[in-house]
């Protein structure tokens, strides 16, 4: 029997050419929509989901302790002295630091390659999963002088030779023997390196061990397992206070379950994050499987006198209602068969672009028996979910009525294909009012004044020898004409990567002592080389006032926060000891573009750990020539390095990288729900003048202009359309309200994205009917209306 059902419903599709291929188009684009967004869905939630010891890993967060009505904050980076007091408690089993992602340089041979890497604790490589190809995961890292290479970059310096064991001089001064090989890092993992030291080797722990008010290192903890977190969690809360009491800080235990989707805290709570963009694409690829069902339920219903005499005939011979519904059923399967397979083919040429997009690295595993058994499912939930409503439709048709020929289908004001078409033009005009509102939003952003001069600037990492060398590389930089301004940076200055609080100042609110300061540190020209605006006094210049090692500039947010009138002389305490401020620079973005900008520090030092060097290139010349002389320059003074220069302004547009790609996205589906809709429109328009031929003859015999013709069909479409504008708009806009409010710095929504979205919708459906109406209005009516 089953086989019967697919051989007549391949004859119906194989009959009505026009018409499967219509549906079979509009099922594939939502398929291929809803597989690539699913795709996307499964890569981030498994983000490191592979540990084996996933339940009991967890990461160490601090938070600002409560006082008065000032927020929490909260942050992921801790004191290097909290993991030997963690390791005291029997429910830690192992406790890994992990030092920020630093860039060494590699030379093997004639080979010079630079590649980003970790300084790790010893029990990082068997708290986590990432299984090491050659070596021992205890023992890799024994030595401070080993290290542990990726695949990779294995493959980068020794080429095909085994590497193992074998000597590699790092920085151009250590050399380390390599222990280790490890298994390239799988794409769903928020770990990001090429190779792993071990933290011991690194100078600067010995004395960050000292001090719990330098936060500087991400911990990870591995509890035994049966642990219960709440209660250890309230049993370590307050264990920076019991080693400093000066230190307003708490700590807190955050899953590795929740680290790439729960990552944001608002007041001490989690907030949400990442999950949110997920549920959004969830819902989107919902929305356009949904329209693509939607398609092919009022193509059916459409050919319902088409198809109202099989009905007919099959009921009078015996078939009940039940085997009807089998039928149709099996036709609307077959049908999301062949549009899966059509699928698969798209999805597959179209993953290059849809990663490069998502700045991801999906894939297909057609191996996977789970990834087979999800398609068929896919399939079969498609083509019910599409064929439903046609076959319980169309199997209930009175056989005395269609065969009597009294039978028409009915024509109403309401009716399922109108509600249909509506819901379809409600979803594709809600997704063009949060593209365009979305894009509106980065360019308001992008437009923002953010305080200084990214034009001409560029930054290179302070490496090798340039440390040593430093005022003689910055004299020959400027005599050369290259660059007009040099200076160093203790981080770079598009991001805000130190913190500090616990300050103190004059007759102070003891609430302020939790205040956050972000934190720069310079040896000179800080001000001069990054293009900022002075309200007052002057920037720090250790070679003149050599003082200044004591002297801090400060932003005007800090000026409105220590409440000075005349800020330039006064005092500040930070750790115990007096530092004059000597200057005030208008509020510059290092953060968020999105946010407002905070109090800023800018210290004078000569000892302070760099790692940025900035210059500004001379504009009187050209960009290529500039930078060629600069070159020539560092690998004067730094010979063993590539000259590794960013520019600025590029680096600050990657802030805008999370949005624009939301915002590409969302062009892309809408993109694709309008022209599913339009696929069921132009179905649904030649189907209508198909039934309409005698009356559009008629009335062409009586007289009938063609454009009265063309809006006779069209303002049906249109009218439905507006309908759709009318409900989307209230949607478009609660939606993307919501939205907004994660930004501080946000734009208002305006009359103008409804109306441009409307008009758009509106021209489309036009566009989308009146080709087929103008067809039907020029046909000749004598092949009409010559059986009347």
């Amino acid at each position: 029997m089953i086989k019967n059902y697919f051989k007549i419903a391949w004859r119906s599709l194989w009959k009505n050419k026009a018409f499967s291929s219509l549906n079979i188009a509009g099922l594939t684009i939502g398929m291929a929509g809803a597989i690539l967004i699913f795709a996307w869905i499964q890569n981030e939630i498994s983000y490191d989901q592979f540990h084996a010891n996933k339940a009991d890993l967890y990461k160490l967060w601090n938070k600002s302790v409560k006082n008065g009505n000032n927020p929490i904050g909260c942050w992921d980076v801790t004191t290097a002295a909290v993991t030997p007091a963690l390791q005291q408690f029997p429910e830690v089993k192992a406790v890994a630091r992990v030092f920020w992602s630093t860039e060494r340089l590699f030379n093997y041979g004639d080979k010079a390659i630079t590649a980003n890497g970790l300084d790790v604790e010893k029990p990082f490589l068997t708290m986590f999963s990432f299984p090491l190809l050659e070596g021992n995961s205890n023992h890799a890292l024994d030595d401070i002088k080993n290290i542990v290479l990726t695949q990779q970059l294995a493959k980068k310096i020794f080429g095909n030779a085994d590497p193992m064991d074998k000597l590699v001089r790092i920085n151009d001064k250590d050399t380390y023997k390599v222990s280790g090989v490890m298994k390239d890092l799988p794409n769903n993992t928020q770990f990001d390196f090429e190779y792993l030291v071990s933290l011991a080797g690194n100078p600067l722990l010995k004395n960050d061990e000292k001090q719990w008010n330098s936060n500087s290192y991400n911990t990870y903890v591995q509890l035994q397992p049966g642990t219960n977190v709440e209660q250890f969690d309230k049993k370590i809360e307050n264990i920076i206070l019991k080693h400093d009491t000066s230190i307003a800080e708490q700590v807190f235990l955050h899953p590795i379950s929740k680290w790439r989707l729960y990552s944001d805290f608002e007041n001490g709570k989690i907030s949400g994050g990442k999950i949110e963009t997920v549920r959004l694409m969830f819902v989107i690829a919902c929305l356009i499987l949904l329209i693509a069902c939607i398609n092919f339920m009022n193509m059916s219903t459409a050919r319902s006198v088409k198809r109202a005499k099989e009905v007919g005939v099959r009921k009078v011979i015996g078939a009940n209602r039940l085997a009807l519904v089998k039928q149709f059923l099996t036709e609307s399967i077959l049908i999301a068969a062949i549009a899966g397979v059509f699928a698969l083919i798209i999805v597959q040429s179209c993953l290059p672009a849809f990663n490069q997009l998502t700045d991801k690295q999906l894939f297909i595993d057609y191996s996977s028996p789970v990834l087979w058994s999800c398609i068929v499912g896919f399939i079969l939930i498609t083509g019910l979910l599409a064929g439903s409503y046609p076959a319980f439709f169309l199997s209930g048709f009175n056989p005395i009525k269609v065969l009597s020929g009294t039978f028409k289908s009915a024509v109403s004001f309401f009716s399922p294909r109108k509600l249909l078409v509506v819901i379809q033009f409600t979803v594709a005009i809600v997704l063009i009012i949060a593209t365009l509102i979305i894009y509106k939003q980065i360019k308001y952003v992008q437009d923002r004044d953010n305080g200084y001069s990214r034009s001409d600037l560029v930054e290179h990492p302070v490496n090798g020898d340039i440390s040593k060398n430093y005022e003689a590389l910055k004299n020959e930089l400027i005599s050369s004409g290259a660059v007009t301004a040099v200076c160093k940076t203790s981080t770079s200055v598009t991001m805000d990567g130190s913190t500090t609080s616990g300050l103190e100042w004059g007759d102070m609110d003891p609430s302020h002592k939790q205040v956050v300061f972000s934190q720069f540190a310079t040896t000179g020209d800080f001000v001069k080389t990054i293009g900022l605006k002075m309200v007052e006094g002057r920037d720090i210049n250790l070679v003149e006032y050599p003082a200044d090692t004591m002297s801090v500039v400060i932003n005007e947010s800090t000026a409105k926060t220590i409440g000075f009138k005349n800020p330039i002389g006064q005092s500040i305490r930070a750790g115990g000891k007096p530092i004059m401020i000597v200057g005030v620079f208008k509020d510059f973005i290092i953060g968020s573009p999105y946010q407002p900008v905070g109090p800023m520090l800018v210290y004078g030092s000569r000892t302070w750990w760099y790692s940025a060097i900035n210059f500004r290139l001379n504009p009187n010349k050209p960009v290529s020539a500039d930078l060629k002389l600069a070159e020539t320059i560092f690998k004067k003074y730094n010979p063993a390095y590539p000259f590794q220069y960013k520019f600025v302004d590029e680096i600050y547009n990657e802030k805008f990288h999370d949005e624009v790609r939301t915002g590409t996205l969302a062009a892309v589906f809408a993109s694709l729900t309008i022209i599913i809709s339009c696929l069921g429109l132009f179905g649904l328009a030649t189907y209508m003048a198909e039934s309409r031929s005698k009356e559009i003859g008629i009335r062409k015999v009586l007289g009938a202009s063609v454009s009265s013709i063309i809006q006779l069909l069209t303002k049906e479409f249109v009218a439905l359309v507006v309908i759709a504008i009318i409900i989307a708009v209230p949607i478009g806009w609660y939606a993307m309200n919501k939205w907004l409010l994660n930004y501080d710095y946000r734009i208002h929504i305006s009359w103008t994205v409804f109306a441009c979205s409307g008009l758009l919708a509106i021209v489309i459906a036009i566009l989308t009917v009146s080709f087929q109406a103008g067809k039907a209005a020029i046909a000749k009516p004598v092949n009409s209306i010559k059986a009347e």
